[in-house]
């Protein structure tokens, strides 16, 4: 897997102040998306075991509230590997601090994927240019949803938060 950039302090990409990992690769290719750049899942830079060990210690600080998968799709298919490597790590690791995850892909194209049930939240959907909406939080079009990923698979419906 291929990646972009480590943000740290992040306060655009869910709650709280959160480390984002934005990884290569999105077969999406939304009209007018944000990181068009992350398109090419061979873009960017490998992920190894530095940049592995240089997000764990950015994840330590104890005012990080968690980590955000963001991209390009982190559930692009040659990236969902490490990507589930990657959450459940941070999960044994940080067991109080939460996991987003934004993706193209529609709930139920996703909520069954091994490993999925780690996450605590899921913004989906595919940006719609048409349905650009600047006051929808944590998204930037009206169809895209925000999914408390925990309570929807509980309730087997979709729970927004």
């Amino acid at each position: 897997m291929n990646y972009h950039n480590i943000t740290k302090e992040d306060m655009l990409n869910g709650e709280g102040l959160r480390v984002v990992l934005w990884v290569a690769g999105c077969n999406h290719h939304c009209k007018n998306c944000q990181n068009p750049e992350t398109w090419d899942e061979n873009g960017g830079i490998p992920f190894d075991e530095e940049a592995e060990n240089e997000l764990f210690e950015a994840l330590d600080k104890s005012y990080i509230s968690g980590i955000t998968f963001s991209g390009g799709d982190p559930l692009f298919p040659n990236n969902r590997s490490e990507v589930f490597r990657l959450i459940k790590k941070h999960r044994e690791k940080f067991p109080n601090k939460n996991i987003w995850l934004y993706t193209g892909y529609l709930w139920e194209a996703i909520n069954n994927l091994e490993g999925i049930e780690d996450i605590d939240v899921i913004a989906e959907g595919e940006f719609i240019d048409e349905l650009k909406d600047n006051n929808i939080h944590w998204v930037g079009s009206s169809n895209q949803r925000v999914i408390n990923v925990k309570e929807s698979l509980k309730k087997g419906e979709v729970v927004l938060i």
